[in-house]
């Protein structure tokens, strides 16, 4: 007799199917759990829109979320319903999201990136180096491979990137030889992993059940892999990761505060600051776009901001006198 799976397995079964990443996966699983705890376990079949912005309600009153909190879980439950129940949702579909605050980004001056950069080490710097030399998002860089890195065409390839598209960006000459270095060490690692039994590395979607041998090949491993092997949460098989992208928040915080720096900066501060330093320098705002992966030119356009200077690029009063 063929037993139906629970909810919850039904949840992250179809977010494999869709390519989802474990990140989604968890957060999606926590929010549906949530959201059936918080009304007394009832299975969501029986409940519909009211029951949903009185769950939405309690997040942004009792709860105090952040809107992209709120919105996330809102996602999380749109999922459910369309995806896993398959239910005509027409009443979710018109639910407003709650409006994300518009914030100008944190932009560190080159000197302030110097500064920051000078209190970071080993790998750290390296990664941070290629946050703010090619623009790249904290996690595209800690999920870099190694045949990511075309060092004789001096380009980077981002695969899978927000919206899951693929981009190119610039490999930074100043970032050649370390990266050279660092690989020979990581390569090292990859020898012993093999030595031991080890050394197959996740690969995504059915790329591993097509070529299963591709995951001990030393262009899949990781530019960045954790410096312990782990247990994957999804197939149990012991493997090396990627480093894990807390470790270089955390470094980079504390360099910020080393360094002096006022600003409220994050590793995310390294990307804006790319892309606003590429538009002082003169280049187009549709190569920086490209470079940057975003889909609509609008969204680079936040970066100009910098180069009207304070007050939109009206000189005070006072500076006239």
């Amino acid at each position: 007799m063929n037993v139906k799976p629970k909810l919850l397995d039904q949840v992250r079964a179809k977010i494999r199917l869709k390519h989802y990443s474990i990140r989604t996966e968890q957060a999606y699983v926590d929010w549906i759990r949530r959201y059936i705890l918080f009304h007394g376990k009832r299975h969501p079949q029986e409940m519909g829109k009211s029951e949903v912005e009185q769950f939405l309600s309690h997040l942004a009153v009792e709860r105090n979320v952040a809107a992209s909190t709120q919105n996330q879980a809102l996602s999380a439950i749109l999922f459910l319903y369309k995806e896993v129940l398959e239910k005509d949702i027409g009443w979710l579909d018109g639910m407003e999201r709650a409006k994300r605050p518009a914030r100008l980004p944190v932009v560190l001056t080159a000197a302030e990136v110097r500064a920051v950069l000078a209190h970071l080490e080993g790998r750290h710097r390296l990664m941070a180096n290629l946050l703010y030399g090619a623009g790249l998002r904290l996690m595209e860089c800690v999920r870099l491979r190694v045949k990511d890195l075309d060092f004789e065409y001096r380009q980077i390839t981002v695969r899978d990137g927000k919206g899951q598209k693929d981009r190119l960006t610039m490999l930074p000459d100043a970032l050649m030889g370390p990266l050279q270095t660092h690989l020979a060490d990581v390569k090292i690692l990859h020898e012993q992993d093999l030595r031991e039994g080890f050394g197959n590395v996740y690969l995504p979607f059915a790329l591993e059940r097509k070529y299963p041998n591709a995951g001990r090949e030393w262009g899949w491993q990781y530019v960045f892999p954790a410096s312990q092997r782990s247990i994957d949460p999804r197939s149990n098989i012991e493997r090396r990761h990627h480093l894990d992208e807390q470790t270089l928040q955390r470094a980079f915080k504390n360099a910020v505060r080393a360094s002096g720096v006022a600003k409220p900066a994050s590793c995310h501060s390294l990307r804006h600051s790319f892309a606003t330093h590429l538009l002082m320098a003169g280049y187009d705002i549709r190569t920086v776009q490209e470079l940057l992966g975003h889909k609509d030119v609008s969204t680079t356009m936040i970066y100009t901001h910098v180069l009207n200077r304070g007050g939109q690029g009206v000189i005070s009063p006072l500076d006239a006198i």
